[in-house]
């Protein structure tokens, strides 16, 4: 399902912090997971279940034009915060969850496992967007899913385009070697990572992909060139940029390894 005689040129990847990052592509621009509050932290029932350590590194003001969110989920504020949520009034199209669209309204459309849709390029074609499995934590399905929630990952095809993965919340390289059987081997990989832990889940297990489950995936992707996000700017990240860079160089894939460009 790869696409046919893609395009060789890399396409530039701006990273703001947590899980967003900013892309075009096919000539329709592209946001992940939008997570634009200031720093501080985030309660549930009286007490402070995430904090946020770092700003991010450019605001909404900023972006330009929105075409598209990908949305993993919008049930955790590290994924979607409140300025995040503003943001998605002003945007045409946000993709993400079944539950989730229903929850945010009229311009969000659920993708479940493996469905498509087809969007408009500028310049005539289409790009598909195929919802793709996601466990948020160590695990099945019907462990992970009654705790932390519904997640989807994205992958971007069109003719003459390189094939994108987005890999949202996901701790499962089942999942990934799934997706890597019908679309691989993937252009580029924006691979959520930093292994995040809450004490009160799962025994502190990672609920997202470590850094060396993270050069593993690329491998199982073929992947020419990872673009990691979700590693920092948050307290239950327990891995940074320094164990990313030193995990793929131990899997001899430091050269597909791309940090992106600051937003």
């Amino acid at each position: 399902m790869a696409s046919a005689g893609p395009t060789t040129v890399q396409f530039p990847v701006r990273v703001f912090g947590g899980p967003t990052a900013l892309f075009e592509y096919g000539g329709l621009r592209f946001l992940t997971d939008p997570t634009f509050d200031a720093p501080g932290g985030y309660e549930r029932d009286g007490r402070t279940i995430l904090t946020k350590t770092a700003p991010a590194a450019g605001g909404p003001a900023g972006l330009g034009r929105i075409d598209v969110v990908l949305l993993s989920h919008d049930e955790h504020p590290d994924n979607l915060d409140t300025a995040g949520r503003a943001l998605l009034a002003d945007i045409p199209l946000t993709l993400t969850t079944p539950g989730g669209a229903q929850r945010l309204g009229d311009r969000a459309t659920g993708l479940a496992e493996w469905e498509t849709i087809e969007l408009d390029r500028p310049a005539g074609g289409v790009i598909t967007v195929t919802g793709v499995p996601a466990v948020h934590g160590p695990g099945g399905r019907a462990e992970v899913e009654p705790v932390t929630g519904e997640v989807v990952g994205f992958v971007l095809t069109g003719e003459g385009l390189p094939t994108v993965y987005v890999s949202g919340d996901n701790a499962s390289l089942e999942a990934v070697t799934e997706i890597a059987e019908r679309f691989g081997p993937v252009d580029t990989a924006i691979l959520f990572a930093g292994a995040p832990r809450l004490p009160v889940l799962f025994d502190g297990a990672p609920i997202v992909l470590d850094s060396a489950q993270a050069a593993e995936a690329a491998t199982i992707l073929r992947a020419r060139r990872v673009v990691p996000v979700h590693y920092e700017g948050w307290d239950h990240y327990s891995e940074g940029r320094d164990e990313l860079v030193a995990a793929f160089a131990a899997a001899g894939l430091a050269d597909r390894l791309d940090l992106g460009e600051p937003g």
